[in-house]
C-alpha cells in the first residue's frame, strides 16, 4: 500500500497485530477464533493505520453475522495506531473445512 520501506515495515508490523487480535475473536458455536477457522480471508494495514479485513462466515445463515462482524471491527479498532477499519462480509469464495487452519482441524478432532 505504499512506496516507502519503513512504511511496509510499519503496514506489515500493523497487520500482525490486527491478526493477532482476531485471534481473540471465536464463532460462539465453534471453540475455534475466527482466524484459525480460516474466515478470515485477508488483512491489509497501510502506514497510516487504515486496516482493511475481508470476512466470510461459515453460512450465510449465521445467526451471529452482525455481532461478530461488530466484534471484529472493534478489537480492530481499539489497536493502536489503527486510525479507520473497513470490515467487509463476503461469500465468494465460499467457506469449507478446508480453509481451517491444521491447529483449528486437530482442534474439532478432524
Amino acid at each position: 500500500m505504499s512506496d516507502s520501506p519503513v512504511d511496509d515495515i510499519k503496514a506489515k508490523a500493523l497487520e500482525a497485530q490486527v491478526i493477532e487480535k482476531l485471534r481473540t475473536v471465536y464463532d460462539p458455536e465453534i471453540p475455534v477464533d475466527i482466524y484459525e477457522l480460516g474466515l478470515i480471508y485477508e488483512v491489509e494495514a497501510s502506514a497510516e493505520g487504515k486496516v482493511n479485513i475481508e470476512m466470510t462466515l461459515t453460512s450465510p445463515a449465521c445467526p451471529v453475522a452482525g455481532s461478530l462482524v461488530a466484534e471484529v471491527e472493534a478489537k480492530t479498532r481499539a489497536i493502536d495506531g489503527v486510525s479507520d477499519v473497513q470490515v467487509d462480509l463476503v461469500w465468494s469464495p465460499q467457506w469449507g473445512p478446508d480453509r481451517m487452519s491444521e491447529a483449528a482441524r486437530l482442534q474439532l478432532n478432524m
